[in-house]
């Protein structure tokens, strides 16, 4: 059915020309009726119901935003393409706020015309494909009642008392024609907050996708699929990559999932075990992987005697103020607990010692409001969170101990530009001299300090410096005498070597520079 179209304009070349240039029929649409002003506009949408509006902002009556916004809290689902011949921001930025995404300029190409239209479309279409999954979905989420042989697989494989003499009743309930053909069992775990309707989301996508599963049923937190292994591991791979894509692009909800190997019916329960196996190893592998018997390592119960965190370089690091070392050596230490893949408890412990460590280089004051972090710790789920909140707060804490260390600094090299402005014609003003009769520092350190900071060594800054006093004084000087002025910056009993200097850096003498000047 095409897309109903109604354009207003209070400028009937405008009207007809639109009306005659656009191709209706090819875009699928229907051009449904015109309005010359705002009122007559609404009156029409009321009555005839158009998908998509193509209107003026300046128009008699009611002008195009006020349409906009009358139109969007009646008939939300009706999209706008608002035409003006101003380009005032203001106007683009209204129309966004009832989600009008095309705005264009007169006058207007038919190519424009055109595009916008697409667009329209296609949005139309997405929110219509979109509408209509979800119905379809809630409809059958709304009728379902409850699977006996759903039901009766989550008795058989959680209940210890069932054994495989059981096996032939359960085959005869499920109705199940079993060969020799292995099965395989696919646990799929939400993450984050869900509701039961997102389960049954998964229930109902996998269902299509891996064609008809032998069994399907939810599993308190899980949604488990018992399907025939058909040897093809990359399109099993496929087929749990397209349920998991589907539930996200409706759902924004991401999954884990653990996949069993093949074997018998008669060893599903094997095989669920190894499931929850799998799914448990999402601490290490993280949120949102596949996770198969190959992908778990065995765990080693002397690994806690291979490990140790050296507390020493992690504080110093911090306290040096250098965030990539501190990152580098928090995935070290991270990397390291996951190659030894200890018991979760024990990862755990040595990640709140790890933190301990961290929070324990800043103040008394701010420790408290960190140690709350160890209890928000215990209840993550993942290595990868832990990592992402101890790398946080080190980032935190080392990035206040480099602004400490840098006004540190910026005071240092800030005393002895002072020093320096105040004794400019002192003949023995040096670097040595300020470091250590002034500041009591090391010279060499105290040089590489006024580098980092001005970006210039002292020599050269005291040079500047002394010139640029000079030019000053031979400005205010009628007779410029080389030797006093030699001797009021900083130069001494040696007027030769101040020309020369002078000249370096003016490319004057400074005879010649108060001529010039």
């Amino acid at each position: 059915m095409a897309y109903k179209v109604l354009i207003a304009d209070d400028e009937k070349i405008i009207v007809e020309g639109i009306s005659s240039v656009i191709d209706w029929a090819a875009l699928d649409l229907e051009l449904v009726s015109t309005a010359r002003n705002g009122i007559e506009a609404y009156e029409k949408i009321v009555t005839q119901k158009p998908d998509i509006v193509i209107s003026d902002i300046r128009m008699p009556g009611m002008d195009g935003l006020s349409l906009v916004s009358r139109v969007n809290d009646e008939f939300p689902s009706v999209k706008f393409i608002l035409l003006s011949g101003f380009g005032e921001f203001e106007y683009a930025r209204t129309a966004m706020q009832f989600g009008v995404k095309n705005y264009l300029l007169k006058p207007c190409s038919v190519e424009k015309i055109t595009a916008a239209l697409h667009d329209v479309i296609n949005e139309l279409k997405d929110k219509k494909d979109q509408d209509t999954f979800i119905r379809q979905l809630r409809e059958k989420y709304e009728k379902a009642q409850p699977y006996m042989k759903a039901q009766y697989l989550t008795e058989f494989l959680l209940s210890k008392s069932h054994s495989n003499k059981d096996l032939f009743f359960y085959r005869q309930l499920f109705d199940m024609e079993m060969n020799d053909n292995q099965v395989r069992l696919i646990l799929f775990k939400l993450e984050g907050e869900f509701s039961y309707e997102h389960l049954f989301a998964i229930k109902n996508i996998g269902a299509e996708i891996f064609e008809s599963p032998l069994l399907n049923t939810t599993i308190g937190e899980y949604e488990l699929f018992l399907i025939e292994d058909d040897y093809d591991s990359e399109k099993l791979y496929h087929q749990i990559e397209q349920t998991r894509e589907l539930l996200h692009k409706y759902f924004r909800r991401d999954t884990t999932v653990a996949i069993s190997q093949a074997d018998y019916f008669q060893n599903v329960k094997s095989l669920y075990r190894e499931a929850i196996e799998c799914l448990e190893h999402r601490f290490y592998l993280g949120e949102g992987s596949i996770i198969s018997k190959k992908d778990i390592l065995p765990a080693n119960s002397d690994s806690s005697n291979d490990f140790n965190i050296d507390e020493q370089q992690i504080v110093l690091k911090i306290k040096s103020g250098h965030i990539k070392d501190v990152c580098d050596e928090i995935t070290s230490i991270f990397e390291k607990m996951a190659d030894l893949r200890m018991g979760i408890d024990m990862t755990k412990s040595y990640c709140i010692q790890l933190y301990m460590n961290i929070v324990q280089t800043v103040d008394t004051e701010c420790m408290q409001t960190y140690l709350m972090g160890t209890s928000a710790l215990l209840g993550m789920e993942t290595v990868q969170q832990i990592q992402e909140y101890i790398e946080t707060t080190a980032k935190k804490i080392t990035i206040d101990y480099y602004n400490k260390f840098k006004s540190k600094q910026t005071s240092v090299v800030s005393k002895v530009i002072d020093f320096v402005k105040e004794n400019l014609g002192n003949p023995n003003l040096s670097l040595k001299m300020v470091a250590n009769k002034i500041l009591y520092m090391n010279p060499d350190y105290l040089g590489k300090l006024f580098r980092q900071e001005t970006g210039q060594r002292f020599s050269v800054y005291l040079t500047k410096l002394r010139i640029e006093k000079a030019v000053d004084l031979i400005v205010e000087m009628d007779d410029v005498k080389v030797v006093t002025l030699a001797e009021m910056i900083g130069f001494g009993d040696n007027p030769q070597y101040f020309s020369q200097v002078f000249k370096k850096y003016t490319g004057y003498t400074p005879s010649e520079y108060r001529r010039v000047t």
